[in-house]
């Protein structure tokens, strides 16, 4: 029979089970400031590597990143942000598009078949809704931005403390393990800062090579607002199977409005360049990555966005590869391989 000190110990692994759950939107965001500790303290490292003692290393990371962002706020979003209300404003247009060109195509594909089970009269009206929906999410979006100014504001605040002194953070999630097994966990999050430190490297030198193809292919093909396409396209990148796939429904648009072809032009850019960071690209940078099956990646996304919503799915991927660094080593190396 179990001891009252073990029931005693299951009923506070339980009831911290019922509190993380809980709070489990602010550990997701936590988790975000985990990553942008994570990506930061690896420019530490490296400048570091070239002599630089660690405290002036952070300063110029700190004042780098917080030049960056600043540029990129003064120079990319303004022309973002307009051609961003370019294109919501192009919907109905896009739709009217499509209603001539369906209503064109019905009247010479006289299928009694099709007619009776499809009713083409019906889908620029679908399409019209979902323009709608879209736009309706992005207001729902804004109107919620101060809820996200101060998630954000927490993100930086937590990720900043963390890369100040990152042993002590360390140190203290070490102590929730026993005492027998906390330099064994000391070794596995070694591994794990390592494999997400890999996926970010990794993960920025794919999106910016796909934005930066997009944006010269789509100027090339001529395709009105080529900044947010290109932008959006290196943004989804982040999301895997999803993100691509989205990433050309708005330049299509676009290539509704202008000329036919285009349309073909822009679905043979976007697959050359989907192939070509497939199998050549993705390859040769995320050789030191974890390897992910497809089929766990697919369900990953779809077990944390439930969980989460939307930001357990941009995030499902940098979950992933810290849980299955932890499952491979904790419970298979550690407990299933040692099984008697």
């Amino acid at each position: 029979m179990m001891k009252l000190s073990q029931w005693l110990g299951l009923a506070c692994l339980a009831m911290a089970a019922y509190v993380a759950w809980e709070i489990r939107q602010l550990l997701l965001l936590l988790f975000l400031a985990i990553v942008l500790s994570t990506a930061l303290n690896r420019l530490v490292k490296q400048l570091q590597t070239w002599g630089i003692k660690r405290p002036l290393a952070l300063a110029i990371t700190l004042i780098t990143v917080t030049v960056a962002v600043v540029l990129f706020f003064l120079l990319v979003i303004p022309p973002f942000w307009e051609q961003l209300q370019i294109l919501i404003g192009s919907l109905p247009k896009v739709g009217d598009r499509l209603e001539n060109f369906f209503e064109d195509w019905h009247d010479r594909m006289e299928v009694k078949f099709f007619s009776q089970a499809f009713s083409v009269d019906d889908l620029p009206d679908s399409i019209s809704a979902l323009g709608a929906n879209a736009l309706s999410s992005l207001i729902n979006l804004f109107s919620n931005s101060v809820t996200a100014v101060l998630q954000i504001i927490f993100i930086l605040a937590i990720a900043v403390m963390m890369l100040l002194s990152p042993q002590a953070y360390r140190q203290g999630t070490l102590k929730l393990f026993p005492s027998f097994y906390r330099r064994r966990a000391d070794e596995i999050l070694t591994q794990s800062e390592s494999s997400l430190g890999n996926w970010l490297t990794g993960i920025v030198i794919n999106s910016f090579f796909i934005a930066s193809l997009s944006g010269i292919g789509l100027w090339i093909l001529q395709i009105k607002l080529v900044l947010v396409h290109a932008l959006m396209a290196g943004i989804l990148n982040f999301i895997p199977n999803i993100g691509p796939a989205a990433s050309v429904v708005f330049p299509l648009m676009i290539a509704v409005l202008d000329a036919p072809w285009k349309i073909i032009a822009v679905l043979i850019l976007y697959f050359l360049i989907q192939n070509v960071e497939s199998y050549w690209l993705t390859p040769i940078v995320m050789a030191k990555q974890v390897s992910l099956l497809p089929a766990v990646t697919l369900i990953a996304q779809l077990f944390f966005a439930s969980i989460f919503g939307l930001l357990g799915l941009i995030l499902a991927l940098p979950l992933t590869v810290v849980l299955k660094t932890w499952i491979e080593e904790a419970l298979f190396k550690d407990l299933l391989d040692n099984w008697q």
